[in-house]
């Protein structure tokens, strides 16, 4: 009996380069999360997505080309949602308020991503270093309208305290997790926010 012509397998739907980077550093931050950085694969994420090693390879370089990858993403998005919370603020307090917040719940949001990149530091420091430089000129930006008479350096060294004031909150949340992000928040506020609305306040 004739079964007639095989029916043509559909064809593979191409993937943007853009989409396909994002799933390959979802893969890998997942990936690198389970196993450890040192014993994960480029096999084991090419597996998690469908691809073949050689498009890993294309895309990054190598492994820790998609590590620092991830990095760079995450850099990108911590930016903007903590200088949309700033910008969305009705006031200077609120607006340090709200960013300090949307630190601590982006870091929430990738808890898994930001263990990781802490951990390999011997390959994440240099990154790590422009994430912290990164928003340390985001918030000398804001200090600025609060306090027009400071001088840049002022400024940066008031922006330095304040970023590694919400790193070290962050590694406590981390160790603590009954710590939320408003109690977080609102510690760093008692202490930063009473010292500059004083220099407001100056003639």
């Amino acid at each position: 009996m004739s079964t007639g012509p095989a029916t043509p397998a559909p064809p593979r739907r191409r993937v943007p380069r853009a989409e396909r980077e994002r799933q390959i550093v979802d893969a890998a931050v997942a990936v690198f999360g389970e196993r450890g950085y040192a014993r994960a694969s480029m096999e084991a994420v090419a597996d998690r997505v469908g691809v073949t090693k050689p498009v890993l390879y294309t895309h990054f370089g190598s492994k820790e080309g998609l590590l620092l990858a991830a990095i760079a993403r995450a850099r990108s998005e911590l930016h903007d949602v903590t200088a949309a919370a700033a910008a969305s603020a009705r006031d200077p307090e609120a607006m340090l308020r709200a960013g300090t917040r949307a630190f601590f719940e982006y870091l929430d949001r990738r808890a898994p991503a930001w263990e990781l990149f802490c951990s390999e530091a011997g390959v994440t420091a240099d990154a790590l270093e422009e994430i912290r430089a990164q928003q340390t000129d985001l918030i000398a930006g804001m200090l600025a309208a609060q306090v027009p008479d400071a001088g840049p350096e002022r400024l940066t060294g008031w922006a330095q305290v304040i970023v590694g004031a919400c790193e070290r909150l962050a590694v406590w949340r981390g160790q603590d997790g009954s710590v939320t992000t408003e109690q977080a928040t609102g510690y760093l506020m008692d202490l930063v926010w009473t010292g500059l609305a004083g220099l407001r306040g100056r003639d």
